[in-house]
């Protein structure tokens, strides 16, 4: 089974720089889950995707105007969005921030990047 660490430190994880303003640091995982951390500077787009991954996202920081099918809508601190697998989905980021993003079954591109 695939696994990560027990004990993911923040200081101790490295940010990967995805480019167009976007950074991702990937914590806690296993085969069925994982939790990522997606950081935003102002007018980054995460660009209108679909994977057969479940996708849970909160909104640690920051406003964003998130698209998840036919449905847009502003989200900010506090909130969050479901995103069913095969659905399209991205965002706009509005005001930098950070998005804490879980994924079922884990990202396994993620790992190989």
């Amino acid at each position: 089974m695939l696994q990560s660490s027990l004990f993911q430190l923040e200081s101790e994880t490295p940010w990967e720089d995805l480019g167009n303003g976007i950074q991702r640091q990937i914590f806690g995982y296993d085969d069925n889950i994982m939790l990522v951390k997606a950081k935003f500077e102002a007018e980054a787009v995460g660009v209108l995707h679909e994977h057969y991954h479940a996708q849970v996202t909160f909104v640690e920081s920051g406003v964003f105007e998130m698209t998840i099918g036919d449905e847009k809508k502003i989200i900010k601190k506090g909130d969050g969005f479901y995103a069913p697998p095969h659905v399209i989905h991205g965002c706009v980021c509005i005001e930098p921030g950070v998005l804490i993003d879980v994924f079922s079954p884990h990202r396994e591109d993620f790992l190989k990047s």
